[in-house]
Parts: C-alpha cells; sequence; structure tokens
C-alpha cells in the first residue's frame, strides 16, 4: 500500500522539482524583474514572511466558500428533487437554472453589495451561484438515470413517493451528486474570491480577494502569487474533503469507488 502511495506520488513530485528548477533558473540568466515574474525563491520568501496575513485571508474565504458551498449542495439538491418530480416542470424551470452558470459573476457583484452590504454575505452568495449549477445538473442527470425496472418494483409494492425518493433515488444518484459536488467544490473557492474583488470590503480580515488586489496595487508580484497559491491550496482542500467523503460513501457498493 505505501510502495502503491510512493509510486503515485513520486512522478509529480520530479516533474514540480524540476519546474521550479526551471523556472528559477530562467529568471535568473534572463533577468527578468522581480515585478513582472519572480523566482520561485522569492514567492517562498513572500510567503514565509506574510504567512499570518495569508494564513488569516485564506480563514476568511474559506469561511464564505464553505458557506456558499452548504448553500448550494442544499438548495441544488432540493431543486433538482423538485425538477425531477415532473418533466413539465424540469422544461419550463430548468432553462433558467443554466441562468446561474452564464452569469457573469464580476458583472452582478456591486448588486450583490447593493442587496446583502458589503462583506462576508455578498461574498458567500457571489460562491453560491457560481457553484450551485453543477450540483443541480449532477444530481438531476443521476436521478433521471434510475433503472426503470426498480422504479416499476418499488410502485408494485405500493411504496409511496417519499419513500422511493430516499430509499432508492437519492441512493442510486449518489455518484452523480459526489461529481456535482466536486465541481461545486473548487467553484465555491472561485466564486468566494471573484466575490471579495467586489463585495469583500467590511470590517474585519480581508480575504484572499483582497490580498491580491492589495499586492497587485503594490506592485508586490511575489506576494500576489503566494496568495494565489494559498488560494489553490485552499480550493484542494475542500476538493479532497468532498472527494474523500464521497469515496467513503461509495465505497462499498459503487465501482467507480473501489480500489481494485
Amino acid at each position: 500500500m505505501n510502495l502503491s502511495l510512493l509510486r503515485a506520488a513520486v512522478p509529480p513530485l520530479v516533474a514540480l522539482v524540476l519546474l521550479l528548477a526551471l523556472w528559477e533558473g530562467s529568471v535568473r540568466v534572463l533577468e527578468v524583474p522581480a515585478w513582472l515574474l519572480p523566482p520561485p525563491s522569492a514567492i517562498g520568501v513572500a510567503g514565509a514572511k506574510e504567512a499570518s496575513s495569508i494564513l488569516g485571508a485564506a480563514v476568511t474565504t474559506g469561511r464564505s466558500a464553505l458557506v456558499g458551498f452548504g448553500l448550494s449542495v442544499g438548495v441544488g439538491v432540493l431543486v433538482a428533487i423538485l425538477l425531477a418530480s415532473s418533466r413539465m416542470l424540469e422544461r419550463a424551470l430548468y432553462p433558467y437554472t443554466l441562468f446561474l452558470q452564464t452569469v457573469p459573476i464580476v458583472a452582478i457583484a456591486p448588486l450583490l453589495v447593493l442587496w446583502f452590504g458589503p462583506g462576508p454575505r455578498a461574498v458567500a452568495v457571489s460562491s453560491f451561484i457560481v457553484s450551485v449549477f453543477p450540483v443541480i445538473a449532477n444530481t438531476l442527470t443521476g436521478l433521471r438515470s434510475v433503472e426503470p425496472a426498480l422504479r416499476d418494483m418499488f410502485r408494485l409494492y405500493g411504496a409511496r413517493r417519499l419513500a422511493t425518493l430516499w430509499k432508492l433515488e437519492l441512493p442510486a444518484s449518489l455518484p452523480h451528486l459526489v461529481t456535482g459536488l466536486r465541481i461545486a467544490s473548487g467553484l465555491s473557492v472561485i466564486g468566494a474570491i471573484v466575490g471579495e474583488f467586489v463585495a469583500g470590503f467590511s470590517e474585519g480580515a480581508a480575504g484572499l480577494g483582497i490580498l491580491v488586489m492589495s499586492a497587485y496595487r503594490q506592485l508586490r508580484t511575489d506576494l500576489l502569487f503566494a496568495a494565489v497559491l494559498a488560494a489553490s491550496g485552499l480550493g484542494l482542500v475542500l476538493f479532497g474533503a468532498v472527494s474523500l467523503t464521497g469515496a467513503r460513501l461509495l465505497r462499498r457498493w459503487h465501482p467507480s469507488a473501489s480500489e481494485s
């Protein structure tokens, strides 16, 4: 088990070391200005010096992203169940859910500030808007993919609609739901940071979006890179938590999570 884990980890680590070495050497040999493209060593130094600020910003952004992600899970699953209950309802309302996928969040962020005020609430709503559609689309696909024979069996035994939903449709749609949650987890962090560009000014700690904008205005490209790496790490942590939870739920009965 440890050997297989080592084999999986070594190639990307070697590629990362080679990439960083190439980056460091190229920047120094070509004498690229630090404000344009800093070497990895400068980014590491800036990250170490501003570690407390970056950590505080990551916590602030993480809170908003978690709230937005939680809203997208609850609302997305409920909307998918509602749409799956009627083909007519799905045809009437599903096109409007596409609006959430295509709306330019930067354009409507000022409206979020007007409606919810600057700060975490507007940022969380921005995160929700960006991340809810994959939950709706994947859950609806899962609910529509239940075997007709199993539906007929439940109907034959007189199962009520709620029992069919709870014992058949939701378990059968779980692989699709987990896929939607994986996508939404990364999008929730993106939505939170984009929301912070416009709506993140409030009392208390600034988020990563504010830190990125501040570093950009000061031409501190090394700090900007460090903040972007922290944002990527935040997204990876949330994605990993969702993937691990999904694997635990699916491990016993679905081939997509089997270890073989």
